[in-house]
């Protein structure tokens, strides 16, 4: 998504996620990407939570949403704009039934929080991180670090090492002001796949060529060796993202991975926003609830 540090407000925004896309999306998209992959994200960490995690609470009180524009509904409703009445995670829209709905029912609307920015990248995670705690929510949620991948080329991605110590370092924000609260951790999408999916609409390759996500979808109709390269670059940094919060999030006490869910989902057409081909439309939102929802009230 467009870098909002670097263009003017409200005109563009980088990922959020989603989708996809879908983020978001979004954002993960609906036919295979190259590069010789399974399909499957990286699965969560096999390392034991500590021996005091309490049990885990399927119908948590509140909710509160951490995260960049796919949690924010960016380009969902209308282009260029947020939309977080159809957020995955707190929307108040009966047709998308966000997790907050789906878990609060009408209280919803006094018991959740939405304090994604669209343009987010991992470092702004910690801060808020700071403001969802302030709310001593029984859930968390956190979905970033499509920004971190999305850059303007490849050398400006995130360290991992960084996308790490500042992923740890919200959690342990959260853990100083509210020890109980639950959090619910979804991967990063795939965006090589969203780049395989958008590059068959037209108008979707006019609207990337305006700086959405350079490092992935520039040149989308180029398949030489270097650009091939770069794409791959981006995925395999995306699924190290994804191996870190795994591995952090089975750490923490209270806090569960989605297992890759949202990186591997065969997100399609459907889901994409129809403005830029990238973040989570209605219907994409609506996927991404379903699966936070799946792994949030999961026995195990």
């Amino acid at each position: 998504m467009p870098d909002d540090r670097r263009r003017p407000r409200g005109r563009r925004a980088r990922v959020t996620t989603a989708v996809i896309a879908g983020a978001a999306l979004v954002l993960a998209a609906g036919c295979t990407s190259g590069g010789g992959r399974s399909g499957a994200g990286p699965a969560a960490s096999k390392k034991p939570s500590p021996s005091h995690s309490p049990a885990w609470n399927a119908h948590p009180a509140s909710v509160a949403a951490t995260g960049d524009s796919i949690t924010r509904g960016f380009d969902a409703c209308t282009v260029l704009a947020d939309c977080p009445e159809v957020s995955w995670a707190t929307g108040s829209d009966p047709g998308v039934d966000s997790l907050a709905l789906r878990l609060l029912g009408p209280s919803a609307a006094t018991r959740s929080w939405n304090h994604a920015k669209t343009g987010a990248t991992m470092a702004d995670l910690p801060a808020q991180m700071d403001r969802a705690a302030a709310h001593h929510p029984g859930l968390v949620t956190v979905m970033t670090g499509a920004n971190d991948a999305c850059r303007s080329d490849v050398a400006a991605m995130t360290p991992v090492a960084t996308f790490r110590a500042e992923f740890e370092r919200a959690l342990k924000n959260l853990r100083a002001v509210s020890p109980a609260s639950q959090v619910y951790v979804a991967s990063v999408p795939d965006l090589k796949r969203l780049w395989a999916t958008g590059r068959g609409s037209p108008l979707g390759k006019q609207i990337w060529k305006l700086g959405i996500c350079p490092s992935m979808l520039a040149d989308a109709d180029d398949l030489g060796t270097a650009a091939q390269a770069r794409r791959q670059a981006v995925y395999d940094r995306v699924v190290a993202y994804n191996s870190v919060l795994g591995e952090v999030c089975s750490g923490d006490r209270a806090c569960r991975y989605d297992g890759g869910a949202v990186f591997a989902y065969a997100f399609d057409g459907e889901q994409l926003s129809p403005w830029d081909w990238f973040h989570p439309s209605r219907n994409g939102q609506t996927r991404l609830a379903e699966l936070a929802y799946a792994r949030v009230t999961s026995p195990t």
